[in-house]
Order: C-alpha cells, then sequence, then structure tokens
C-alpha cells in the first residue's frame, strides 16, 4: 500500500494542500484544474461572488453534468441490452428452425 503525499492545488488564487497516494496525484491535478476552470466561469458571470458561493455552485454544476452522463449512459446500457436481447432471441429462433428442418430431413 502506498503513502500519502500532500499534493498543492491552487483554486481560484487559494492553495490547498490535499493528501493523496502518489497514484492518484494525476487525477487529483487535473480535478482540481477543471474545478477551478468552472469556478472562474462562474466568477466571471456572478456579481462579486465569495469563494464560498463559487464552491457551491461549482459543486453543484458539476455534480449535474455526472447525473446527466450517468443517466444517458444507464440509457445506453438499457438499450443495448435490449437490442442484444432481441438479437438474441432472433439467433435462438433461427437456430431452433435450422435443427427442426435438420430434424424432418433426417426422417424422410
Amino acid at each position: 500500500m502506498s503513502s500519502s503525499e500532500p499534493v498543492a492545488l491552487r483554486l481560484i488564487d487559494r492553495e490547498f494542500l490535499i493528501a493523496c497516494a502518489p497514484e492518484e496525484r494525476e487525477g487529483l491535478l487535473e480535478a482540481a484544474s477543471f474545478l477551478d476552470r468552472k469556478m472562474r466561469e462562474l466568477k466571471a458571470n456572478a456579481k462579486a461572488p465569495s469563494f464560498e458561493r463559487l464552491a457551491v455552485l461549482a459543486a453543484i454544476s458539476v455534480a449535474h453534468e455526472l447525473m446527466t452522463l450517468r443517466k444517458r449512459q444507464d440509457g445506453q446500457e438499457t438499450r443495448l441490452c435490449d437490442g442484444l436481447a432481441a438479437l438474441r432471441s432472433r439467433l435462438d429462433a433461427v437456430l431452433d428452425a435450422e435443427a427442426a428442418r435438420r430434424g424432418s430431413s433426417t426422417h424422410e
């Protein structure tokens, strides 16, 4: 098991030290960069927002995006499963018909 190391993250000119495993460092930095961009977008469109308000608004925005993507993915998985089930039914029907045809031709 790897040990945690502090990583410095910057969000709108504030620095935060967060402990993480070395193998998670790159992902954490990417997430912080994404969050920083989101907070800056919100800051540009708001009237003198506090850092805390920007953080909450960014969290809600990111959570909404995540939920939307999950719902879309669930819908795609459902359609894929339904399509595979229909394909399997058609394949079973063809195989059953072929087996019946072969069975009847051996009795003739």
